[in-house]
């Protein structure tokens, strides 16, 4: 959902800590599966808005001198591409083209078509009319071939 790996560490975290202190909340008018995904959809809400209020603050000089230590040695080397590209390079393709959906189109991109969420269910969590949903899957489903397309990954 585009979170750094610690960031959705975090986040998972943050969401099942809500979930255990709310669990006398829940109602049953939903599956629990939707009302903990609707627990994260609102986790990751507010973790985007601290991010961007974060980014705000950072200025160019703390974000270079972080990547190097006291003698200027890299504290964490960059990847090698080469390795990177040869291994994982349709998996870095697709990321990167799920990372080019606005948020809305991505978070309902991944729930239908990854975690496999029915409609109805995704239009509680998103808080979407299934008019609104259809929009959103049919630009991301557009957006992503366009973007693979463009990438070279064509279909056979």
């Amino acid at each position: 959902m585009g979170f750094s790996s610690s960031e959705a560490e975090d986040l998972s975290q943050d969401v099942f800590v809500t979930f255990l202190e709310r669990l006398d909340q829940f109602e049953g008018k939903s599956q629990l599966r939707t009302w903990l995904f609707g627990i994260l959809h609102f986790k990751m809400l507010e973790r985007r808005r601290a991010l961007a209020l974060d980014s705000r603050n950072d200025t160019i000089d703390e974000i270079f001198e972080s990547h190097f230590d006291a003698n200027g040695s890299w504290q964490r080397p960059p990847a090698d591409l080469e390795r990177l590209l040869i291994s994982k390079e349709s998996g870095v393709m697709i990321q990167n083209c799920l990372e080019g959906l606005t948020a809305n189109q991505r978070e309902a991109f991944v729930l239908r078509e990854i975690e496999e969420i029915c409609t109805g269910d995704i239009c509680k969590i998103l808080g979407l009319t299934v008019t609104n949903f259809g929009v959103l899957i049919h630009r991301a489903r557009a957006r992503l071939r366009h973007c693979l397309e463009a990438k070279g990954l064509n279909r056979p």
